[in-house]
């Protein structure tokens, strides 16, 4: 939530309004809206997953209530690729108004399509590729390879009558890659040298010295950790990492083993990129997993989700014994991924479990399982200095990213105060290439918690760790209606307290003489006396047992 709301001024004609939505001071949710001449246009619309201190919650989602009254200027929603925390709240936008045309290329598109099924939608979409050029109302896109962790990336050069933005999404500069798609330095330099007005580029790894490693690097250690192996594998990534999935199906096949694809989105997902021709799948190396258990543990490698620790997820139930593929003395589990901010507790404890029922726990801290697909900081000078670009927005980073890409961006010699280092809600204003902050608007988590969507509050999420870290007291009491004495109880029961409820026997005096004191005054109202049986027992709890549990009374007249 912002410090400070700020509503902008209305938007006057040939300005280009920019406004992040999502992404900016974290990982996830990354969205952001482009407004030039009562037409809008929306980059990106994903998720951000929960935390440990956001109890019961699914997924959380950008805040785009602000576009609900104007869901009919919307002209298009284009994806720069396809994982989670870019596409992920699309099909919640689209419940707003379903014919929203979605712009991406190939793979992104499938991605989307198969996820919009579930919530039964047929979208519109339109798919474009490296070097494409569109029109969507005032909005002239064109469209720029970029390499990522998940094949099709492109960046997306959004040219308006105010200027030129150019928004990376999420990029690397692999010169290796495995796919052979490089991101394309030479339309950088091209639409440097014809002026980009501002740069909306990746934070993830700013703070991060030198060039991210090469993905080749991975397949050899893959392979000699899959060769070592004496009893089954398991390996744990993002369910849309193409090319990892591919680095193991490599190895497993140089190896002589067969590979289970484990979890509902990474049997989903790869069966499309394989579908699509962007997984080559090695002849007869891939098994149902229903029938993967027929074959020998020294022949067989499990391709699962969960590698952040999430509580469902295919890793955390094997560590917790809860799924059907047992992990045992001899086994290897390989954490092919990066550790996403605030997964840190969650991931230890999972191998923490695995590590105790005797598996073999390879990850990221002890072998070369794993690179980014985010640029390091030497890559990002590079841009910055191929680009030249007249203003600077870092996005998509927790805040430490933002200002080391900012740094970043000054060090080259951008001027500071055409950097700018904003917040979700915050409003951009751009007119002929000039860039000015306009506002904050006041946007906050909309959580997903079942089939409920963003009638869960904070104060409810705070409700929930009360109950989790300091348990529950109810209080039930009957009064008089018309002397407002005490007839029956307090009857006290706890839950989450290792005393038992005799230990509350102190208590139900003091209650009674609260009450009793209240009658004298005159005192009817039954919040009020509730009010006054919490505040007496919260006392209670507090001073006696140093809790501060979730307290319910409730008084009853008769």
């Amino acid at each position: 939530m912002p410090d400070t709301v700020i509503d902008p001024a209305p938007l006057e004609a040939g300005t280009l309004r920019i406004i992040p939505i999502g992404g900016l001071g974290e990982v996830g949710r990354n969205m952001t809206s482009y407004e030039i001449d009562g037409k809008i246009l929306i980059v990106d619309c994903g998720v951000l997953f929960p935390e440990e201190h956001q109890p019961g919650v699914d997924l959380i989602l950008p805040d785009f209530g602000f576009l609900r009254d104007r869901i009919d200027d919307i002209v298009g929603v284009v994806l720069t690729h396809g994982h989670e925390d870019h596409i992920g709240a699309v099909p919640y936008l689209l419940k707003l108004r379903r014919d929203i045309p979605l712009i991406g290329s190939q793979l992104t598109l499938a991605l989307v399509e198969a996820k919009l099924k579930e919530h039964r939608i047929a979208p519109y979409t339109h798919t474009v590729k490296e070097g494409q050029h569109e029109e969507l109302g005032p909005f002239d896109l064109e469209f720029v390879a970029v390499n990522h962790s998940i094949p099709d990336a492109l960046a997306v050069a959004i040219i308006t009558d105010a200027g030129t933005v150019l928004a990376t999404g999420d990029f690397k500069m692999d010169q290796l890659p495995l796919d052979g798609r490089l991101t394309d330095l030479r339309e950088f330099a091209r639409l440097g040298e014809e002026g980009v007005d501002l740069f909306m580029v990746d934070s993830t790894n700013a703070d991060v010295p030198g060039f991210t490693p090469l993905e080749r690097e991975i397949g050899p250690v893959l392979d000699q950790v899959i060769s070592r192996a004496t009893k089954k594998v398991v390996v744990a990534s993002f369910s849309s990492h193409v090319h990892r999935v591919q680095q193991v199906l490599d190895a497993a096949h140089a190896n002589g083993r067969r590979v289970a694809l484990l979890g509902r989105s990474m049997v989903r997902n790869m069966t499309i990129a394989a579908d699509l021709g962007y997984l080559n799948v090695p002849a007869g190396v891939l098994v149902d997993y229903k029938k993967a258990g027929d074959i020998p543990d020294d022949k067989i490698v499990y391709m699962s989700t969960g590698s952040q620790g999430e509580p469902m997820a295919v890793l955390s139930r094997m560590a917790n014994r809860d799924h059907q593929i047992e992990i045992s003395e001899g086994d290897t589990v390989i954490l092919a991924s990066s550790l996403i901010p605030g997964n840190e507790n969650a991931v230890y404890r999972v191998i923490d479990g695995l590590t105790k029922l005797g598996a073999n726990v390879v990850h990221k801290a002890n072998a070369k399982v794993h690179v980014s697909g985010h640029a390091a900081a030497g890559e990002l000078l590079y841009c910055y200095n191929i680009l030249k670009p007249a203003n600077v927005l870092p996005i998509h980073g927790e805040y430490r990213h933002l200002q080391a890409n900012a740094k970043l961006a000054r060090d080259t010699g951008i001027p500071a105060e055409n950097v700018f280092i904003g917040e979700n809600g915050t409003v951009y204003d751009m007119t002929d290439g000039v860039v000015r902050e306009a506002g904050q608007l006041d946007l906050g988590f909309v959580y997903v918690d079942g089939s409920t969507v963003g009638e869960i509050t904070d104060a409810d999420l705070k409700d929930r760790r009360i109950l989790g870290e300091e348990g529950f007291i109810s209080v039930i009491v009957v009064v008089d209606a018309t002397t407002g004495r005490v007839i029956s109880g307090p009857e006290i029961h706890a839950r989450g307290f290792a005393e038992d409820d005799a230990v509350f026997e102190d208590v139900k005096p003091k209650i009674v003489a609260a009450l009793a004191d209240a009658a004298q005054n005159g005192v009817r109202d039954s919040h009020a006396l509730q009010q006054l049986v919490r505040r007496t027992l919260g006392t209670w709890v507090n001073r006696r047992l140093r809790r501060r549990p979730m307290l319910v009374p409730l008084v009853i007249e008769a």
